[in-house]
């Protein structure tokens, strides 16, 4: 190469990168139903770069993706609990939760919506949201700690970002050079409520929570017996109702708990309801 030529390449670097991103990003623009307002040409051409490949995404790109979405829920599609108590107390369960899980190392943030129906979900990069409804419905702490370990298998087991890739190309939102980071986010807070886990990803968080909970000192008969009261009452919630079948999952459990031992805390009903009266 001679080095007229290499100067001229080096030169022409400056605009061809501005517009090859400016070329990505109209086309994800232009395939991305889930956007609702223009955005300036400047901002066009910096979200440009903002380029992920969910199949090699990094903790540090789940948790900033996480706390997109997160954003989103908060600012517009739930309502927070605001009592610093409660709020305290489900962290603190969480917290140790996480600290015992298969996957500590990212940043986890337990939340308590202020909704009575009995419900708890997860997004990507450590999220977990638990219904006010729920915690009274669990009769100890035990049992609260077995919804939660849940989710985090969800999470441990990163289903989220499964699933946003599964949706993403099924949409035909992503391509050679990877997703919008903001599409993403738009992605991840409709996968929140439509919670399309399979078999295998259910039966992941069962198992990952079952083992989280035995190394975090919960009983671990608590995620049957909690399962199972649901399962009689007739009022399986959107966390449980999920393929595969809730008695199938029970059945499974009993089996790891029976090889296992059901050792563990958590189970005071007395205590429990105490640290629960400010929710009244």
């Amino acid at each position: 190469m001679t080095k007229p030529f290499a100067s001229r390449l080096r030169k022409a670097r400056w605009w061809v990168y501005p517009i090859a991103a400016l070329m990505t990003t109209a086309m994800l623009v232009v395939g991305q139903p889930l956007v609702s307002q223009a955005l300036p040409w400047r901002d066009l051409i910096f979200r440009g770069i903002q380029l992920i490949q969910l199949s090699n995404l990094s903790d540090q790109q789940e948790v900033e993706i996480g706390r997109q979405i997160n954003d989103q829920l908060v600012g517009q599609r739930i309502r927070l609990l605001q009592n610093p108590e409660i709020t305290q107390y489900v962290n603190q369960i969480g917290q140790r939760l996480a600290s015992q899980s298969s996957r500590p190392g990212i940043p986890y943030t337990f939340q308590v919506v202020n909704d009575r129906s009995v419900n708890a979900f997860a997004t990507m990069g450590g999220f977990v949201y638990v219904n006010r409804g729920l915690l009274t419905l669990a009769d100890n702490e035990a049992e609260l700690a077995s919804v939660m370990a849940h989710e985090i298998g969800h999470i441990a087991g990163r289903h989220a970002v499964k699933q946003m890739r599964e949706t993403a190309i099924a949409s035909g939102l992503v391509g050679a050079a990877g997703l919008d980071r903001n599409t993403a986010a738009n992605i991840g807070v409709e996968l929140a409520f439509k919670r399309p886990n399979s078999r295998r990803d259910e039966y992941d968080a069962d198992s990952l929570g079952l083992e989280t909970m035995r190394r975090a000192g919960y009983a671990p008969s608590a995620m049957v017996s909690f399962m199972t009261k649901l399962l009689r009452d007739g009022s399986v919630p959107t966390f449980l109702s999920t393929h595969p079948a809730t008695s199938e999952r029970i059945n499974r459990l009993q089996q790891s708990i029976s090889r296992a031992g059901d050792i563990g805390d958590g189970l005071d009903s007395r205590v429990y309801r105490a640290r629960l009266r400010s929710l009244s």
